[in-house]
């Protein structure tokens, strides 16, 4: 989908400038939408969050190329049944969306938790992974 909304910006880009700047612009918006899919919607950078470990109020971020970071969450936070969307404030400024297909269930309803209250459910000790 990203991909293709910038091919319709590139296209309405070169309808609405012809010639070879028109082609230009076409050519470097599609571009754009290449390197943002790559980086954001596939998830293939070296710099894509792959993982969110969660210890009370502290959050390390763990990144593709094996880096590990802790981050300060925004205090907006977006919760829902399918997703949840977690602002970062520091070290970066960018958003974390994590949606229900991304973790198992058990997982996904922690991490729904954590977003609206702030602190993990307790667990008892006979459901801890071994």
């Amino acid at each position: 989908m990203l991909v293709c909304a910038h091919g319709g910006a590139a296209t309405c880009a070169w309808l609405v400038l012809p010639g070879a700047a028109g082609a230009l612009l076409a050519g470097a918006l599609f571009a754009l939408g290449l390197a943002a899919a790559w980086s954001r919607a596939l998830l293939a950078s070296g710099a894509s969050v792959r993982t969110i470990e969660i210890d009370g109020p502290t959050v390390v971020l763990g990144l593709a190329n094996g880096e590990a970071f802790p981050a300060e969450i925004g205090e907006r936070r977006f919760v829902s049944s399918f997703m949840v969307s977690l602002p970062v404030r520091r070290p970066v400024r960018r958003t974390l969306l994590v949606t229900a297909d991304m973790l198992g269930r058990a997982e996904f309803r922690r991490l729904r938790v954590w977003a609206l209250w702030g602190k993990l459910p307790p667990v008892a000790p006979a459901q801890l992974p071994a």
